[in-house]
């Protein structure tokens, strides 16, 4: 006899999307476990910005917020934990994890991505102060402001460009890499007056919460009040890909509308999915994915 899974489903992630998409499972009245390696990707962040009624906000504060509100539901439970697979089988999908394994007739993925952060002193110092990867979340802040663009992969140019709508000057420091010889680059930052440093950054300069500026390779120091960084990400997409789920071409699972995957009962949300990575996108990618997934538990 087969034998029932303990779960309607299990959201593995306890960001904005994973949260979402539990919230609305419970008020479904399914029974939901969140599975949450308590590893954020914001986690080095001061504030989070432009998320309605809660603009800006410590993300720390909003997740203990999310927490105390879905308490309230009693079909939902919440454990700190690292997944470690998910497999699927005729019953539903089971899903290992330090320290336990869970059965559930549904998964919601929200597993984010993983940032790549420059091997540079004085880095995390600022990190979530004065040093942000996302011009549309923290380039306001920069506004009449000297900004700097760390990076060398292909989005950089249009990530500079982006920053002119606030910083009163941008400069990019390539570290070295061929786009300080590519004239279609040099030329399309020159059009937007976005200076272009052809020497290695070294340090950055200064306390949290006042960045002096970055030391380049030969000892001068680049004046800034903000640095960006344009680096790759790296999904975190094992389980979905051990599961089987369609991916696209940056590694991110490939969703319909409502979250769902290539594979039955697996659902999406989150910077694991294409699109804006922003809280609030996330949290309505997630409140769609629950309540697709929650109704396709009524039939």
């Amino acid at each position: 006899m087969a034998q029932t899974p303990e779960y309607d489903a299990v959201v593995v992630g306890g960001g904005p999307a994973g949260l979402a998409a539990a919230g609305w499972l419970a008020r479904f009245r399914k029974k939901t476990l969140v599975l949450d390696s308590c590893e954020y990707r914001n986690r080095w962040v001061n504030k989070a910005h432009g998320y309605l009624g809660h603009d800006p906000v410590d993300p720390e504060t909003l997740r203990e917020a999310a927490h105390d509100q879905l308490s309230a539901y009693p079909n939902l439970a919440i454990v700190c934990t690292t997944v470690e697979s998910v497999t699927s089988g005729p019953e539903g999908f089971r899903i290992a994890a330090a320290g336990g394994s869970y059965t559930a007739r549904r998964v919601v993925l929200a597993t984010g991505t993983s940032d790549v952060f420059p091997d540079l002193p004085g880095f995390f110092e600022h990190y979530g102060s004065e040093v942000f990867h996302c011009p549309v979340c923290d380039g306001y802040e920069a506004k009449e402001r000297k900004a700097a663009v760390l990076g060398w992969n292909r989005q950089v140019t249009g990530f500079a460009v982006e920053l002119t709508n606030w910083a009163r000057t941008v400069t990019v420091i390539a570290q070295g890499t061929r786009i300080d010889k590519d004239d279609r680059v040099r030329a399309k930052l020159a059009d937007h007056g976005v200076a272009l440093c052809e020497q290695d950054a070294v340090e950055l300069l200064g306390k949290r919460g006042s960045l002096e500026g970055v030391r380049l390779q030969t000892g001068e120091v680049l004046d800034c009040d903000y640095l960006f960084f344009s680096l790759p990400e790296n999904p975190v997409n094992g389980l979905a890909r051990r599961l089987g789920c369609e991916l696209d071409g940056d590694g991110h699972v490939v969703v319909d509308r409502q979250g769902r995957t290539s594979v039955e009962g697996v659902y999406a949300a989150g910077d694991l999915t294409p699109g804006e990575q922003l809280i609030q996108v996330a949290a309505g990618e997630g409140t769609l994915a629950g309540v697709a997934c929650a109704e396709s538990l009524l039939s």
